[in-house]
């Protein structure tokens, strides 16, 4: 395959990061171990993300800043790309390694080891799994197998791990203990690793006081960290073979609140502009549709009408229509299932030809 030249370069760096990252985790000096692994790894995801959207030729600087899109847009761009193949489970996975490096990098928090393995084994076999699909090779043909993370007691059931780190946090809190910082550092990590499930997680130190609170008043682990019941793994292999992938079980509806006197624990605060992060122009740029073709396949899904893709916000007199990640993928869907040219047919803007939709499952009919 021939490369870019940018592509080869963000390339590169790419597994320079994880080289780092690799060999910081099998490192035997425990202290700066777990910053230096995270800050390495969600570098080493950044750079192979752009690295595969300048290869497929997607645009990866923002036209207003010009600067270099962020992590988050990169996901989403990958995601939307028929060659990466970014699947919602593989962006859990991406987005709960940023979220504790987030923590590490700008505050602190506590990883256990087993949590920290799964996650770096999760990120071998993804970032594996990106370079083949894309770039048509695989890691063991970059360097030796003896490289990659190894762990002598690496967990197989993730319920149990996280019964665990919750009961140790529930110890930590125990009055008279003194250690109400360690508990809230692994407070921090569950949080962020509510991130497999749920895109918008952000910790926040309110969330951190909920869950806190919570505990503190004994309710259980799926009543504090709802979201972590819809998370599950798989393991295959052993050793250096080993490979993990996170999955995604369908668990209860979490409600989303910013009135910090509810008192359910686990209830997140929502940042809608994170959430609500695509504008019009920004998700036809992303199918590669043209904006009226867009309106078009948007009229059809009735994505306008649905609150869980579309948001008005309101600033001053004016008003901006943004859209959710929910919206890309139900569009992405319809562009690679659906006859486009039917749908532009029925929905066109200009509606000067305006037919009943013939397409299957309209929602603008």
């Amino acid at each position: 395959m021939k490369l870019r030249q940018q592509a080869r370069v963000l390339k590169r760096k790419a597994l320079t990061s994880f080289i780092t990252a690799a060999e910081a985790f099998n490192s035997p000096r425990d202290d700066g171990r777990v910053t230096k692994v995270l800050l390495h790894l969600q570098h080493a995801f950044e750079m192979l993300l752009k690295a595969t959207l300048v290869q497929a030729g997607k645009p990866v600087f923002d036209e207003a800043t010009g600067r270099s899109v962020g992590f988050e847009r990169c996901i989403g761009l990958a995601m939307s790309d028929d060659t990466i193949k970014l699947s919602e489970t593989d962006a859990g996975t991406l987005r709960a390694i940023d979220a504790m490096r987030d923590d590490e990098q700008h505050w602190f928090n506590e990883v256990s080891e087993q949590i920290l393995y799964l996650h770096v084994r999760a990120g071998v076999t993804l970032f594996d799994d990106i370079l083949q699909r894309v770039f048509g090779e695989r890691l063991n043909s970059l360097f030796p197998a003896r490289v990659l993370p190894v762990s002598a007691d690496p967990p197989q059931d993730l319920a149990l791990l996280l019964d665990d780190e919750y009961t140790q946090i529930k110890e930590l809190l125990r009055p008279g203990r003194r250690a109400r910082h360690e508990a809230r550092a692994r407070i921090r990590t569950l949080l962020a690793m509510e991130a497999h499930v749920e895109p918008e997680t952000r910790v926040s130190s309110k969330d951190v006081d909920r869950v806190e609170k919570g505990i503190r008043n004994g309710d259980p682990r799926d009543k504090v960290f709802p979201r972590l019941s819809d998370v599950a793994i798989t393991v295959d292999g052993e050793g250096i073979t080993v490979t993990v992938h996170f999955t995604k079980k369908e668990g209860a509806p979490v409600r989303y609140l910013a009135d910090d006197s509810a008192p359910a624990a686990a209830i997140r605060e929502l940042d809608l502009q994170k959430k609500y992060h695509w504008s019009p122009a920004g998700l036809g740029s992303a199918l590669e549709l043209t904006g009226p073709r867009a309106v078009a396949l948007r009229r059809h899904l009735g994505i306008d009408d649905d609150e869980s893709c579309r948001h008005d916000f309101q600033f001053g007199s004016t008003r901006h229509r943004q859209y959710s990640d929910n919206a890309l993928t139900r569009m992405r869907e319809a562009v690679r299932d659906l006859d486009m040219d039917a749908i532009w047919k029925a929905h066109n803007p200009a509606g000067k030809s305006r037919l009943p939709c013939p397409v299957q499952g309209c929602k603008a009919s």
